[in-house]
């Protein structure tokens, strides 16, 4: 999962495209990069680590320019190289820059055709230098030396004729502007806004409405599955549908894991849809436990504290915070390796005694995935005095891998795979496992945008929404994420390394 942003203003925008990586942050720590262009001439700063870690005052002043892209990565599969740090830039034709948020399900495929039929050369693993080349060799096809609208939205058909997969993407060409793009499923979210500072209008595409806020721009909507945004760098803008067929069908894991609260994605509260998760949980309870036990109900911060707070809420049980957190450690589910992850649990949360003592404790989470950390969280609560521990998932079991750019382990490592929900608890170590139904969190999410026909929910039910997931894909996504590969450095590492600044 990523953080994509782009900015067209009548300033440099260097220190906007900084906040809004800081405020996006959540969706990827592995690496940060920012290019902005001033006068036809690019500036890139990149690396590993958190924004505040790879940006300094010295190289911040350098990205000078009215316009920029910006990126914030976890890495989805190998090793954390800083040679895969975004944004990625291709000399030919214009000068392209490129953010990507998503997966490539064809990326393999596409790598032969780049080499064999359109002679360029990949410098990396990742997909998103595939999706820039792509683009690239787009324009270049069409042989002019200057673009207008049409050619951009023509290579932005090319694309999607092209590529399979997830993909919310942020282009930059020098003198040219800026371009944001979506797959033809709107898998990942991507937004764009306005404001108008007194100099004319200046424009803002990001993954998260949040950033906009935060920002002082006025979100405008969603990009549409297919579409295209086209902003001039003088500030016009032009908008088309560039794919000749499109489903929407947003990740549902958006809103359960990923996405701020305070964002707004397809029409969609984030925050009113983890409190409908909550309720939905709570009707659950009602219906299958009605002489339930719970004596307080404690959220594992801090994504499910929303659901938490309103399940007590309907059930009429008390909601304390029972675990105190370490905020200067990254998020659990991103960290690559299992001995990281493993390591991290104990330093990033402490139990307060007094709320667990002698209780029957539900503890609720967003979901579960390898399952370690909620094995050693329910310790936690058996250590601080808990009688009993119950445990709730505002999402079903997640049975199987994402393959739309969310690092969720190989099937066997996951904690549900082939296990029944007894099953899960007893790993677990609980004394009860509450899952969310399916059908709850669909309609608790749909309920916010019932225009939306489908979600995916692939991680839950196996049903990949683009159609061209089969068992020998999903084998070779398996070789690439398990914790072993990822631990040993079994996954190949870009042949040179590329300077991270120009």
């Amino acid at each position: 999962m990523c953080g994509i942003a782009g900015i067209v203003s009548h300033q440099n925008v260097n220190q906007e495209l900084y906040d809004a990586l800081t405020v996006l942050q959540h969706r990827g720590q592995d690496a940060a990069g920012i290019v902005t262009c001033d006068d036809g001439r690019l500036h890139l700063r990149k690396d590993n680590g958190l924004t505040r870690d790879v940006f300094s005052t010295e190289q911040m002043v350098k990205l000078k320019g009215t316009m920029g892209i910006a990126h914030v990565r976890y890495p989805t599969a190998g090793c954390a190289s800083s040679s895969e740090a975004q944004p990625f830039y291709v000399n030919s034709p214009f000068g392209v820059t490129l953010a990507h948020n998503g997966n490539l399900t064809n990326s393999a495929q596409l790598k032969k055709e780049l080499f064999i039929e359109d002679q360029r050369h990949l410098n990396t693993n990742s997909d998103s230098e595939v999706l820039l080349n792509i683009f690239a060799h787009e324009l270049q096809m069409l042989g002019k030396l200057e673009l207008n609208k049409e050619d951009i939205f023509k290579a932005v058909a090319g694309v999607h004729r092209r590529c399979k997969g997830a993909y919310a993407v942020v282009v930059m060409i020098p003198n040219i502007g800026i371009i944001g793009f979506r797959d033809p499923y709107g898998i990942r979210p991507i937004v764009f806004g306005e404001r108008d500072l007194g100099q004319g209008k200046e424009f803002i595409i990001a993954s998260e409405s949040v950033a906009l806020d935060v920002l002082g721009f006025n979100l405008t909507r969603d990009i549409e599955p297919g579409e295209a945004v086209f902003i001039e760098e003088s500030g016009e803008l032009h908008t088309q549908q560039c794919a000749e067929k499109t489903q929407h069908s947003p990740c549902i894991f958006e809103y359960v894991y990923f996405a701020r609260p305070d964002s707004i994605i397809d029409n969609i509260s984030v925050y009113k849809a983890r409190l409908r998760m909550g309720d939905k949980l709570a009707e659950k309870v009602q219906r299958d436990w009605p002489d339930h036990d719970i004596d307080v109900i404690i959220p594992i911060p801090d994504t499910s504290r929303t659901s938490a707070l309103q399940m007590a809420t309907t059930l009429g049980v008390k909601f304390r915070e029972g675990f105190m957190k370490n905020r200067y450690i990254g998020r659990t589910f991103i960290m690559p390796g299992q001995q990281m992850r493993k390591k991290s649990v104990r330093q990033k949360l402490n139990a307060i005694g007094l709320e667990f003592e002698g209780k029957n404790v539900l503890l609720v989470d967003d979901s579960i995935v390898r399952g370690t950390t909620s094995e050693q969280i329910i310790q936690m609560a058996r250590d601080a005095g808990a009688k009993k521990v119950y445990f709730a998932s505002a999402a079903p079991a997640v049975r199987y891998p994402n393959v739309y750019g969310i690092d969720m382990p190989a099937a066997h490592e996951l904690i549900a795979h082939n296990r029944t929900e007894d099953e899960i608890c007893t790993a677990i170590g609980a004394d009860k496992m509450i899952y969310q139904e399916l059908d709850d969190l669909i309609d608790s999410v749909r309920k916010g945008n019932d225009k939306i026909i489908k979600f995916d929910t692939s991680c839950f039910d196996h049903e990949y929404v683009t159609g061209d997931i089969d068992a020998a894909y999903l084998e070779n996504i398996e070789a690439l994420r398990n914790d072993t590969a990822q631990a040993g450095g079994q996954v190949e590492t870009a042949i040179i390394d590329m300077p991270n600044s120009i």
